[in-house]
């Protein structure tokens, strides 16, 4: 295993802490593909995915802080109540079932947490907690407790077929997995494949027993809210609370940072939302402050592939969603490169290819424009309490649902 910097590095260790079970990618992409029976198939193996995880954690003795308290998707106006009413028509008319997803009202939703200002919302047994670095971190050691040699500040700067190129020598192989996701575009030829799109995190100082009184929580639910720029959130171990969002959400050139700087910006705006959803104690810090980089694909679904003839292999496109659906995606790969026949390869990711995206300085205009466009959709809706024809027009021209 080659890595340019150090297992954890990238989205692996700096995501929000949810493995769920649902994916990137509108379901009529993938039905037009496979079928309204491979969907499903997909579906219920992400849902399946979770558990697999655990006992993945649980085998090699991974703490993880792991905890499977589902999701909640939290209307804050009358316009996110819409939205989340037409998740549910959706997710009915896609053939998901009642107890994998279901229509809170308010004081339901209160019952598990309350959020401030919170109207109806959405839950999902399918989605847990977990802590994403130590969870790395005890997947590294454990492979190479299997004998895989991980070697670290090693960059691939190109791969071709059987062979991968680094500044101290090439590795050649039968097979190259490419698992390089948001950090694709610095290979060569690959620029416009996936593009990455910034998440950034801060976290609060451990909270006191009086305010978890008051808010509840105790399921250790990931919540979200129904917002276009939606932000998400956990309760840690430990009894913080970590917050996420786009913040910045393309640097021109498919540009990365280096050590996940976030701008003081990005850190205020997401302290503020913070502070409107928990009635935070007065003079809580904001201990940490993160950002990373996620795969986006331009159709916004995940592949999955392998190549027998060039020994090439690869898997991503997760769209930040990615801590459930790469173990799905590594046990697709499993079967593909060892040429098994499975329920697994013939899901609907496997094969797929996505148009890529356009150059720039297209590129940067239309995805810092798009999400312009989103904020301004999240305002108008806050103001007037209904659903903005601009958010909806937005998610056709993006492609995003």
């Amino acid at each position: 295993m080659l890595e340019r910097e150090f297992a954890g590095f990238g989205a692996s260790g700096r995501n929000g802490g949810w493995a769920t079970g649902f994916f990137a990618g509108p379901a009529r992409r993938y039905e037009a593909r496979s079928g309204v029976a491979r969907m499903d198939a997909l579906r219920r193996a992400m849902f399946e995915t979770l558990d697999e995880l655990e006992e993945v954690l649980e085998k090699e003795a991974i703490e993880a802080d792991y905890v499977k308290g589902g999701w909640l998707s939290v209307a804050l106006n009358p316009a996110q109540d819409e939205h989340l009413a037409r998740q549910m028509r959706a997710a009915e008319a896609a053939g998901i079932e009642p107890g994998d997803m279901e229509l809170l009202t308010p004081a339901e939703a209160r019952t598990r947490v309350h959020v401030t200002g919170g109207r109806s919302a959405v839950f999902s047994p399918h989605v847990a907690r977990l802590h994403p670095v130590k969870l790395v971190r005890g997947l590294a050691f454990a492979v190479e407790r299997l004998g895989v040699s991980i070697y670290e500040s090693t960059p691939v700067t190109e791969i071709a077929p059987h062979r991968a190129v680094t500044p101290v020598g090439t590795v050649e192989a039968r097979w190259v997995v490419r698992a390089t996701e948001a950090y694709t575009a610095a290979l060569p030829g690959l620029r416009r494949l996936l593009t990455p799109i910034n998440s950034s995190m801060i976290v609060t100082e451990p909270l006191p027993a009086t305010f978890w009184d008051e808010v509840g929580w105790s399921g250790y639910e990931a919540i979200s809210d129904a917002a276009h720029v939606y932000v998400y959130l956990q309760r840690t171990a430990d009894d913080r609370i970590a917050i996420g969002g786009r913040g910045v959400p393309y640097r021109f050139g498919s540009a990365t940072d280096r050590a996940g700087e976030t701008p003081l910006r990005t850190v205020a705006q997401l302290e503020k939302k913070l502070r409107g959803l928990f009635p935070l104690p007065t003079g809580t810090a904001i201990d940490h402050a993160w950002s990373g980089v996620i795969g986006v694909p331009r159709d916004w679904c995940v592949t999955v592939d392998a190549d027998p003839q060039t020994g090439l292999a690869w898997a991503g496109g997760y769209v930040g969603q990615g801590v459930a659906a790469a173990n799905l995606a590594g046990r697709i790969l499993r079967d593909l490169i060892l040429g098994r026949e499975s329920d697994l390869t013939t899901l609907p990711w496997v094969g797929r290819r996505s148009r890529r995206w356009e150059p720039e300085p297209i590129r940067f205009a239309s995805i810092r424009g798009i999400y312009a466009l989103y904020r301004r959709a999240d305002a108008h809706e806050a103001r007037v309490g209904r659903p903005s024809w601009l958010g909806r027009t937005t998610d056709r021209i993006s492609g995003r649902h």
